[in-house]
């Protein structure tokens, strides 16, 4: 490491990171819990009624895409305010941010009731999946509004280097929904056994007590940003131009990401239910796994934007280099935990799923094994460094080019030109994960990605 980055990568550096990164992994461990505990309980009531949770979860996971753009965005301008000692418009930044989360969440909400067997059609064609899907789907929508201003009032905390509170209120909604769930799905204390539709009345529950608990903390216990619900009235035209502005190509890129995701298990979901079902245990238990490489990203991004916020160059092109081997060795790790835990998971949890689609989840996991290195250093030094650092139009072209371009065309052929097996539909529609590691390094080391986005 050259002398002049010596001097900045030290012991505030590293813990720095890890004060942030931590809590943000364990907040993140509990939270992809909510959703992993959901599908291994319904995982026992069979095949067609996990797959059914899983279509249900992809207006979720539209939903969590608009709400990690919102929240980047957020993070970009508002830790550059920061950075230089702004904390009036690092606040208003943060309620535009909220009131565009809690609207999102208002009207996918009113959408997915009116129209939710049309929606779950979208992703499968088996009627048995789509009959299961209507028992979950009108229920869980009503937790659109508590998850998106939850995430919102979570991003803003980040920006003043506070993750535990994510941890705690994460930690709730597990508990709780953990709970709910073995009295809801299977009956007990004299309620009656309601399958898939008790899993959506105990994440509707745990997801309140979640918004509950964070709020809270954010208007009494935080000390920094001092949040007050007349706060929300809080509205500049200029910065909210600029919140569009610099925030636009960062939504976009995460909804983007979502459709693709998607379309994605409308793919697999058309290859049958067990491959489906495969994939719902292989996605929860990769998210699950990954918990460290999406923190480390997210760490990255509040300290690379309150760097460049500051204007010290040297230290933002120190902490990259730095950064980029964090990325990989954390990968690295990650990737060997699936490889070699993944018969354990799957056959503690997932015991009632056919031998069939335990044999494609093996499969897909080990795929996940081996890009989950490349998703470490690519996707971190994208969204960690370089999104974080201003070049957000960058990033979204990038996503945009790969995706429908490269993956999307490639599983499709995969899977209904030449009839290849699942899992190699599966790997095509994860292959970018290791070519944009080439992409990422060069961009990185061009250095012209850092841009101050405050006024």
């Amino acid at each position: 490491m050259p002398a002049a980055a010596q001097k900045y990568i030290d012991a505030p550096f590293f813990k720095t990171l890890t004060a942030i990164a931590l809590p943000l992994a364990l907040q993140n461990l509990i939270s992809y819990g909510v959703g992993l505990a959901d599908n291994f309980m319904v995982g026992s009531l069979g095949d067609a009624a996990l797959s059914g949770v899983l279509i249900s979860n992809q207006v979720q996971w539209i939903l969590s895409m608009l709400c990690s753009g919102l929240g980047a965005a957020l993070v970009i301008l508002a830790a550059q305010y920061f950075g230089r000692g702004d904390t009036a418009r690092a606040k208003m930044v943060i309620m535009i941010t909220i009131k565009i989360a809690f609207a999102a969440g208002a009207l996918l909400t009113v959408v997915v009731s009116i129209i939710p067997r049309q929606i779950l059609s979208i992703f499968s064609s088996d009627p048995g999946v789509i009959a299961q899907g209507m028992r979950y789907l009108p229920v869980v929508c009503l937790t659109y509004i508590f998850f998106c201003s939850n995430n919102m009032m979570l991003a803003s905390m980040r920006c003043v280097q506070n993750t535990r509170i994510g941890f705690f209120s994460s930690l709730t909604a597990f508990t709780v929904n953990v709970f709910l769930n073995w009295i809801f799905i299977f009956g007990h204390f004299g309620f009656p056994a309601m399958g898939v539709r008790g899993a959506a009345i105990a994440t509707l529950i745990a997801r309140f007590l979640e918004f509950s608990v964070t709020f809270i903390y954010v208007r009494f216990g935080d000390k920094i940003l001092s949040i007050k619900i007349r706060d929300l009235k809080l509205w500049n035209k200029t910065l909210a131009g600029d919140y569009f502005k610099y925030g636009f190509p960062v939504i976009l890129g995460d909804i983007t990401w979502g459709i693709a995701g998607s379309t994605q298990i409308a793919i697999l979901g058309r290859l049958g239910p067990q491959v489906l079902a495969a994939n719902t245990i292989a996605a929860n238990l990769q998210q699950l796994l990954g918990v460290l490489v999406y923190a480390i990203a997210g760490a990255s991004g509040v300290i690379i934007g309150r760097t460049v916020g500051s204007g010290d160059i040297d230290r933002v092109k120190a902490y990259s280099r730095t950064l980029q081997f964090v990325f990989l060795s954390v990968g690295i790790i990650t990737g060997a935990v699936i490889f070699l835990l993944k018969d354990f998971i799957i056959n503690l949890g997932f015991k009632a799923i056919s031998p069939e689609a335990y044999t494609y989840a093996i499969q897909f996991l080990t795929v996940f094994s081996v890009m989950i290195i490349g998703t470490s250093y690519q996707m971190s030094v994208l969204t960690g460094i370089v999104r974080a650092g201003g070049a957000t139009s960058f990033v979204l072209i990038n996503d945009l080019i790969w995706v429908w371009t490269v993956v999307i065309p490639s599983a499709l052929l995969s899977a209904f030109v030449f009839h290849f097996p699942p899992v190699v539909t599966f790997a095509c529609l994860k292959c970018d994960q290791i070519f944009k590691c080439s992409v990422a390094f060069i961009k990185l080391h061009r250095w012209n990605w850092m841009k101050k986005l405050t006024r």
